[in-house]
């Protein structure tokens, strides 16, 4: 069976059934997809282009440190621009305009870093998009070991991210995940003539680096993960938001000379350095004065019922303090040479020498925490993501890469997340070997069909393998965990009729993804993996007076490159106490927004895109596809 699916080329032609190979489980539509690859470099190629943005928002003011000159990988670009993954389409939403698209190919164009940076360039408003998508985009596929494909329909050879720097007239931005978009709306600023440092005139979204990058994050998140954008927790829509929160912030440390005016104003202390822990400046000022969209709150602590932007923040917050404690151990040694051993910076301006070895240091170690916090995505529960089992995917997946931790990193973001209230369920206690996630429990032989051996590779364990490759390894997975009711449960999933169902309904389980992967890590050491995702849907029915609602289980799983399974992060169908903590959130404020009650059960409302602003009370956000 397996050599017939990899024969198959066509996707067009393609017809799956997968009732014929297996009536156990179901193979997800992202399996069946084929995964689009970044331009691979040809020759004499160059490796990166340079693009002028905005590295910080335009109404920060003009001085030399708010321009940045992004490097990001190169590929040939059609007018637009038009890449292999993604295109900027500078229609103009509101009033149907089409300005003209920037040509990034243009030789005059090349030699000048792109187009100057200018609010009234319509070819610089694409030009900055598509920077920062592309940026954003190498660093998930740095950090992750393979391609990334977007999970909206298309033939893989034209299924590009689409981005409307000018979609729309209203005070927002959002990525729509049924369309296939990034959309960046435009604004006239608040007028308070009594407060001169306010924006005037009309704000661009598309032009905050940081709402560019939270929105591109969200895109990357749906890629990587079919069922995070399910609203099942405050905790799992605060991590959507947060996360993305997390990829713009470190992201800062990428603009070196804006970096280094940061360090030199806070004098080293970065948890005071605004433009280092803020998100979205202008927008927040335009929209009432704040001075971010939203700032950092390092005293927030965890509470269950907190609106789903509160809960990202309380996630940047922990994570950054977190990174704030290991740069100030990284950067004492300095602080004492500097200081004749005291630590104490003597009043006036720091050395210039001082001020470019700090920089170094926290860009360096941004990077690093930048790639743990993409990195553990791949370690998280398919489904239903809580804050603690962040923690828990942090660790053990640096843990995997490094197994030694000089500097402290981890105990930095345990000692974080337990300053803040954040703590995992099922351990027993917030050290590093209670957090790791744990190989299965009972012994299981390698899955031979997913060793390195078998799969047909195309050249690259990092890159993406043909459709009929993908359906087999999916099937070997699917084979394997369902084969009987005890390994079924071994992986979070159950039987019809199983009595832990107390009369419930539940689907077959599906196999969502099978990504194989190649990574490196800090010590040098490379690590070959596969991660697969499985699922099951659950169908709980009204009982006691209350409704009936869908909840998810299954498991992440990761096998090394004989085929064995290392671990498995289970999120179980009927684990205990989740029927009773979705119903008391599905009862909450919080979920009003998500979930809606029709015929005595709770279903999701219209899929809302993700939205920039944090404080949705004065704006109308777009309508939802249905």
């Amino acid at each position: 069976m397996k050599d017939i699916l990899r024969y198959w080329k066509s996707e067009t032609d393609r017809k799956f059934d997968h009732e014929h190979y297996g009536s156990r489980y179901l193979v997800g539509p992202r399996v069946l997809r084929q995964v689009a690859r970044a331009h691979e470099r040809k020759g004499s190629e160059p490796i990166s282009r340079r693009l002028r943005v905005y590295a910080i928002d335009p109404a920060a003011g003009r001085f030399e440190e708010q321009i940045a000159t992004l490097e990001v990988p190169y590929e040939p670009l059609q007018p637009g621009p038009v890449g292999v993954l993604i295109e900027v389409d500078n229609t103009n939403g509101h009033t149907n305009e089409v300005y003209a698209p920037a040509d990034l190919d243009d030789l005059n164009v090349v030699v000048s870093s792109g187009y100057a940076p200018s609010e009234s360039n319509h070819r610089f408003h694409a030009q900055m998009v598509y920077a920062v998508a592309s940026q954003v985009h190498a660093s998930f596929r740095r950090a992750l070991g393979r391609q990334i494909g977007w999970p909206f329909d298309g033939p893989a050879e034209v299924r590009r991210l689409r981005i409307l720097p000018f979609a729309d007239e209203q005070r927002n931005a959002w990525y729509d995940p049924n369309e296939g978009t990034l959309n960046f709306g435009y604004f006239d600023a608040a007028e308070k003539p009594t407060d001169r440092t306010l924006p005037k005139g009309v704000v661009y979204t598309a032009l905050a680096h940081d709402i560019v990058a939270h929105e591109m994050s969200h895109a990357m998140l749906d890629a990587l993960r079919a069922n995070f954008s399910t609203p099942s927790s405050s905790d799992m829509t605060g991590f959507h938001e947060g996360f993305a929160d997390l990829i713009a912030l470190f992201h800062h440390f990428h603009h070196r000379d804006a970096l280094r005016r940061a360090i030199a104003t806070s004098r080293g202390d970065i948890r005071n350095a605004k433009y280092l822990t803020g998100i979205g400046q202008q927008f927040g000022r335009s929209a009432g004065g704040a001075a971010e969209l939203r700032p950092l709150d390092l005293d927030r602590r965890y509470d269950a019922g907190l609106e789903c932007h509160e809960m990202g923040q309380l996630l940047v917050a922990t994570i950054f303090d977190a990174f704030a404690v290991v740069f100030e151990r990284k950067a004492l040694h300095y602080r004492r040479l500097a200081t004749g051993g005291t630590g104490v910076f003597p009043e006036g301006e720091l050395p210039d020498l001082l001020v470019d070895l700090l920089t170094k240091k926290a860009a360096d170690l941004a990077k690093q925490f930048l790639s743990m916090l993409i990195r553990a995505v791949d370690y998280l529960p398919p489904v239903d993501v809580r804050l603690g089992e962040y923690l828990r995917a942090i660790v053990t997946a640096d843990s995997d890469l490094s197994t030694d931790d000089p500097l402290g990193f981890r105990d930095a973001l345990i000692d974080s997340f337990r300053i803040r209230g954040i703590y995992p369920r099922d351990v027993v206690s917030l050290n590093e070997d209670s957090l790791l996630w744990r190989s299965p429990r009972m012994g299981m032989e390698p899955i031979k069909d997913l060793s390195f051996r078998e799969i047909w590779f195309q050249g690259d364990p990092g890159l993406p393998v043909s459709v009929g490759e993908q359906i087999a390894q999916a099937c070997a997975l699917g084979e394997f965990i369902t084969s009987d009711r005890e390994r079924m449960q071994e992986f979070g999933l159950v039987m019809h009729g199983d009595p832990l169902l107390e009369g419930d309904e539940v689907s077959l389980p599906r196999v969502e993804s099978v990504r194989t992967l190649r990574r490196p890590g800090p010590d040098g050491r490379v690590v070959f993996d596969t991660v697969a995702e499985i699922i099951q849907e659950r169908h709980v029915r009204p009982r006691d007076g209350s409704p009936g609602f869908d909840i998810h289980g299954g498991s992440t799983v990761i096998l090394d490159s004989l085929g064995q399974v290392r671990l498995v992060v289970l999120k179980r169908v009927v684990g205990e106490g989740r029927v009773n903590r979705r119903l008391e959130y599905l009862e909450s404020s919080a979920a009003k927004p998500f979930w809606k009650l029709q015929d005595d059960r709770y279903v999701p409302a219209a899929r809302t895109p993700f939205l920039a602003m944090c404080d949705r009370s004065e704006v109308t956000p777009p309508s939802p596809p249905s």
